[in-house]
């Protein structure tokens, strides 16, 4: 009986500490508040986890003791959006804003539309979901309509409640009954942006460089890396906080501004929210009955830019009737009801060096100009759209000219204008060329169009197989370098062909979608990492046609350099063993072509090195025996085993033959294992290949 009342007054005084520090999180974290110091909070949370210790059974969720985790995950789990997460489109003047509301009345021309607008802080866009108050699941953006459950490290946040209350008075008694109700049992959807205090980030720099590590180029890009990293502990060392600026959930709010009354009320923070950060500055999210006020709005935000704590890097502009902003419904990623009314973009000055020809998957031509690497808004870019021939004659560019570049609104950057009367009188006019530069097709310029565009299905530019086949495993290896990643920088007129991979800055990449610092960093340093490759990888990263891994490795063998294999004749060819007269015809055309020897000469003056062919055996033991390897091994790459065959006499092969000694089968071996069995081959399982090469 005595232990029943003694855990009963622990299970009340637990409660009553929830309550308590919750109530105190919200002053400090939503409100800007304090009303007692961080030794008595840190007091109250540390009685509350001794008695969660002594009475783990009243251990819940929503304690401030379980926002870290202790284990770092292995992954990221998928989340569907029930809700599709989007995006929004970025306008860069009053004008544009003009036009946009002009677009809005012909969709709408019976309505008289009012607007919401509020700060846009340049953080990094999550979802909360909340199943009877309690948080469930954090999810970030991803391609909107699936993103990653990054659950664990949003629990770190203190501005994240973990547990949803009513504080305050909902905007009318129909919403707080339906609050009620589905905090009690329902589901409820917040979204908003999690970011970092500028101070907060020049600190965490600094202490980032006293370590020796990367530091990063802004507060988005930290927020971001920080919320996708594996392990909530660092997550939660670091000091983020989340702002709310939607309700997915239908509370029954008619309009934008309601959802900015009732966030506050269930603990979040807002721009309208009665923080102090934005109640000391004029501007904070606000209904305006026009664009004349929402242009003053916008004015102020900038006037006051440097004054708040966070980045902020414009406004964002909501028709401000739910309904009519659901009726204008969706383009693309973007709904027709909201603009993100940007800052002027930031500028700088650099030189073009070139310009080159992007061929897109359309076979649109876009010229781009390669410039002097500079850096801009804390990022170094080296590439910047031209857009199209007319474009180029409005500006009146030149290669060799100084010009003034903007990354607007962190997209893509642009030439902005023409320093004229610093020419020294060395710069050269662009000619657009009548030919593809890639496959010489005739270009053509439909009527009305200002895009010359390349007609050729089978342009090598209009196919992504080859930058494919170029950073596979079997040629330069470049990890984390998919499909998806080569289509947005073709795509963006980033890269034109594969030497330009290893000219990328990290600030021609963080502006690509789900790119942040951490893995813009990632890919350059993947990419940079290869630029030493042995001559069979490279021979087969060139993509000749009906050359394999085993005939690159036999070229390499035979030739040593690849200046001796240019120069070899198809007579020198096609006496090779495995080199018949197609295949040693193909590999002489190849080095034949003047635009594949001014490919390999591009390569070498972006820093590609062939590493000599220093192929020594280490022992004999396979001396004699040839090897053929299907399906996928669990201790080495396909390519690793071949290099172990060979370091000890052995040879491979691609092919099963009555001549081939063993069949090495690893996972979902393909139709060699089934020809080896029916030719009576030895067929070894990857444990025995093993024992083998000891």
């Amino acid at each position: 009986m005595a232990e029943n009342i003694i855990k009963a007054e622990a299970k009340a005084r637990i409660e009553k500490l929830k309550k308590v520090i919750s109530h105190h999180r919200y002053l400090y974290h939503v409100l800007d508040r304090q009303e007692i110091s961080d030794a008595v909070l840190d007091s109250l949370k540390h009685e509350l986890y001794k008695l969660e210790q002594q009475f783990p059974e009243f251990i819940t969720p929503d304690s401030p003791t379980q926002r870290v985790g202790g284990k770092p995950l292995a992954g990221f789990k998928k989340v569907s959006h029930k809700t599709r997460m989007l995006s929004m489109e970025d306008v860069f003047s009053a004008e544009e804003l003009n036009d946009w509301e002009d677009y809005l009345k012909r969709l709408l021309p019976e309505e008289k539309l009012d607007y919401f607008a509020e700060l846009k802080i340049d953080g990094f866009a999550i979802s909360l979901i909340y199943e009877n108050g309690l948080f469930k699941v954090g999810s970030t953006r991803g391609d909107g309509k699936i993103g990653e459950d990054v659950t664990q490290n949003l629990k770190t946040i203190e501005s994240i409640p973990l547990k949803l209350e009513i504080r305050g008075r909902p905007p009318n008694k129909q919403i707080e009954e339906k609050i009620r109700k589905l905090i009690e049992r329902g589901e409820i959807e917040i979204r908003g942006e999690v970011y970092m205090n500028l101070k907060d980030f020049e600190r965490l720099n600094k202490e980032l460089a006293k370590k020796g590590e990367k530091t990063f180029a802004n507060p988005r890009n930290l927020a971001a890396g920080s919320i996708r990293q594996l392990n909530p502990i660092l997550a939660a060392s670091r000091p983020l906080k989340f702002l709310a600026y939607a309700l997915v959930t239908d509370l029954g709010q008619k309009k934008h501004s309601e959802e900015h009354q009732i966030l506050p009320v269930l603990g979040f923070k807002t721009d309208k929210g009665g923080s102090r950060a934005f109640a000391s500055l004029p501007p904070k999210g606000n209904e305006y009955q026009n664009l004349a006020q929402v242009k003053e709005f916008w004015k102020e935000a900038v006037k006051n830019r440097e004054k708040f704590p966070f980045q902020i890097d414009g406004v964002v502009v909501n028709v401000n009737n739910n309904s009519l902003f659901q009726e204008l419904g969706v383009v693309g990623k973007a709904p027709r009801g909201v603009r993100a009314f940007k800052f002027s973009p930031q500028q700088a000055t650099t030189s073009v060096e070139d310009i080159k020809l992007h061929v897109g998957r359309t076979g649109a031509i876009t010229p781009v100009a390669v410039l002097k690497p500079v850096g801009i808004g804390g990022v170094t870019i080296s590439r910047a759209t031209l857009h199209n021939e007319d474009e180029i004659k409005r500006l009146g560019v030149k290669i060799g000219d100084t010009v003034i570049v903007g990354r607007a609104g962190d997209v893509i950057p642009r030439v902005i204008k023409v320093l004229p009367e610093l020419r020294t009188g060395k710069e050269k006019e662009f000619k657009m060329p009548k030919n593809c530069p890639v496959c010489q097709t005739e270009l053509v310029k439909p009527e009305k169009e200002v895009i010359w565009r390349c007609q050729n299905p089978k342009c090598p530019a209009r196919k992504r197989e080859y930058f494919e086949h170029f950073v596979s495993a079997d040629g330069f290896n470049i990890i984390g370098l998919g499909p998806k990643i080569i289509d947005k920088l073709l795509d963006e007129g980033l890269i034109s062909d594969s030497a330009d991979l290893f000219t990328l800055e990290i600030g021609d990449i963080i502006p690509l979608e789900r790119f942040a610092e951490k893995s813009a960093q990632n890919l350059i340093s993947a990419i940079q990492a290869k630029k030493k490759i042995t001559l069979p990888k490279f021979i087969y990263a060139l993509g000749i046609r009906n050359a394999g891994v085993e005939t690159a490795q036999d070229l390499a063998e035979r030739f040593e350099t690849l200046g001796k294999l240019k120069n070899a004749s198809l007579e020198d060819l096609q006496k090779i063993s495995d080199v018949g007269p197609i295949v040693g015809k193909s590999i002489y055309d190849f080095f034949q072509e003047k635009r594949n020897l001014e490919f390999l000469e591009k390569l070498k003056k972006v820093g590609v090195e062939i590493e000599s062919l220093k192929f020594k055996v280490k022992s004999l033991k396979l001396r004699g025996l040839t090897f053929v390897l299907t399906g996928s091994l669990e201790s080495m790459s396909r390519g690793e085993a071949k290099e172990k065959i060979r370091l000890r006499g052995g040879e491979v092969s691609e092919s099963v033959s009555k001549k081939t000694d063993y069949v090495v089968v690893g996972k979902e071996p393909g139709s060699k294992y089934e020809r080896a069995k029916r030719l009576g081959i030895k067929i070894v399982n990857e444990k025995e290949f093993l024992a083998m090469l000891k």
